[in-house]
């Protein structure tokens, strides 16, 4: 879903991209090459020890060897790219926690501007935090933990000087424990202090609701473990409670920062019958993994308009390339973030754990959305933009060190090592789903279902054949010079 804070943009605590293959790597021995390469390797790894045995016996002060190691694995990590990471005990245990969507703690969603303080994306609803009137673009100022470590002089510390897993380790707690937050908002004079009790925060990634007759609204926050489950139970009550077939439906997937590989393939696997989601592919030819779809379960063929944003990362442009390459949908709003890599998590001993890039992933009709996005159909910028309020540009991949370029990317030239959180997603203000800007956006997306013309056009053209024979065989032929 951070071990580098100027490369950890943005964190929520909703996060983790994950794949469900781990790839082994072949090694081809080329005789001509072996001892050169194996005498360079052993140069390397005798740099590193002789490193090592100079830090250890004259640094200032003695340092213990496992944290010199994990800080080496660290480093090396952060070389690869913005998503790659070691995950410390802490880290791993969250990443878990994550994914399962429910946890001990306040239940705010935050990102982090660079030697920024932290803000509030916005509080989860029914949560401590929400209760406590915590707002969407708070700035939390400063955290003052229930235990205090050893080493702050004070009972308080600024939240500028964080990372964003420090921020979370503070917040997060046992239930009935209580934490006092700083908050500075628009109209406060100066800080004021919220206190919030620690609750179990049982995070529901999917919510529908009927929005008028014939109309439906679902909203898919993160794509967790038991998200196809809930996406179908609430499926079902709307169309329970509709009584009649769905004239049209609205998918909302804005600030939705991606999760688990195949929940997205199954989300996506409800509104298509047969064809491609999406393919990934790894550093070799034979690493290609498709994920068709199945027609068993289908929904009813009614229109969908997918709503999207800057927030809607990985997974999120799964569903949404999907739906829009095989034409069963029209997508509205804005560019999405554009990650298009797919991150493995391999366990390691003393439950630590390696998010590593994997590979890519492409849409059916064999486009990568890596550092891009996927661009909508209708664009609907937020109300702000209309009001001549100018905001803060969001932070999307093409703005993370170290990232795959869209070249890198494209299928007709890739073929090597490559990649979800982390989550990574998005850095920037972001418009609640609940507020004026998405009424905008939600009004705009009903409009555009009850416009006929459009999705008869869209039925017209629906992704042949051959189009999808044609990007099943699509497969990547070369190495990018610049992958790991």
């Amino acid at each position: 879903m951070e071990s580098k804070p100027t490369r950890r943009l943005r964190v929520r605590f909703l996060l983790t991209f994950l794949a469900g293959v781990i790839l082994a790597s072949v090694v081809p021995v080329l005789s001509g090459n072996v001892s050169h390469s194996m005498a360079s390797r052993y140069d390397d790894l005798s740099l590193f020890t002789s490193v090592l045995t100079l830090v250890r016996g004259n640094y200032v002060e003695a340092i213990d060897d496992r944290d010199l190691i994990r800080g080496a694995v660290r480093g090396m990590l952060d070389e690869l790219d913005p998503h790659s990471s070691f995950l410390d005990v802490e880290a791993y245990e969250e990443m878990q926690v994550d994914t399962k969507g429910e946890f001990h703690g306040l239940g705010i969603e935050i990102t982090k501007q660079k030697d920024g303080f932290i803000e509030v994306i916005s509080p989860i609803e029914s949560t401590p935090a929400d209760r406590a009137g915590i707002m969407a673009r708070d700035l939390i100022v400063k955290i003052c933990p229930t235990e205090v470590p050893e080493d702050w002089e004070d009972d308080c510390r600024s939240t500028k000087s964080m990372t964003l897993f420090e921020a979370v380790s503070l917040m997060r707690g046992k239930r009935g424990t209580q934490i006092t937050i700083e908050i500075f908002r628009e109209g406060f004079s100066e800080p004021k202090p919220f206190d919030v009790v620690r609750d179990i925060v049982k995070v529901v990634s999917v919510s529908g609701k009927l929005l008028e007759p014939g109309y439906a609204y679902v909203r898919v926050r993160a794509f967790q473990e038991s998200s196809d489950e809930e996406l179908e139970r609430a499926l079902v009550e709307i169309h329970a409670e509709a009584g009649e077939p769905l004239e049209g439906l609205v998918l909302d997937l804005r600030d939705n920062p991606g999760g688990l590989l195949d929940q997205a393939v199954r989300i996506a696997d409800l509104w298509l019958s047969d064809g491609l989601i999406v393919y990934t592919q790894g550093r070799r030819k034979e690493q290609r993994q498709d994920f068709l779809a199945h027609e068993g379960g289908t929904e009813p063929d009614y229109p969908i308009a997918v709503l999207v944003n800057g927030g809607s990362a990985s997974a999120s442009e799964i569903v949404a390339g999907a739906l829009q390459d095989q034409r069963r949908a029209l997508i509205v709003g804005e560019e999405t973030f554009g990650k298009g890599s797919v991150q493995t998590v391999f366990p390691l001993e003393g439950n630590h754990g390696l998010r590593l890039t994997t590979a890519l992933y492409y849409t059916p009709s064999g486009r990568s959305i890596q550092e891009v996005g996927i661009s909508p159909d209708i664009v609907v910028p937020r109300v702000a933009e209309y009001a001549g309020v100018k905001r803060r540009r969001r932070i999307r991949e093409v703005d993370l060190e170290g990232h795959f370029t869209q070249g890198d990317a494209d299928p007709k030239a890739s073929n090597e090592d490559v990649t979800d959180e982390d989550t990574d997603a998005d850095n920037d203000e972001s418009d609640s789903p609940d507020d004026e800007v998405s009424d905008h956006q939600l009004d705009r997306a009903v409009e555009v279902l009850k416009s006929w013309t459009y999705f008869d056009r869209l039925r017209e053209n629906r992704l042949t054949p051959s189009l999808q024979a044609k990007a099943l065989e699509a497969a990547p032929e070369t190495t990018p010079e610049n992958t790991p």
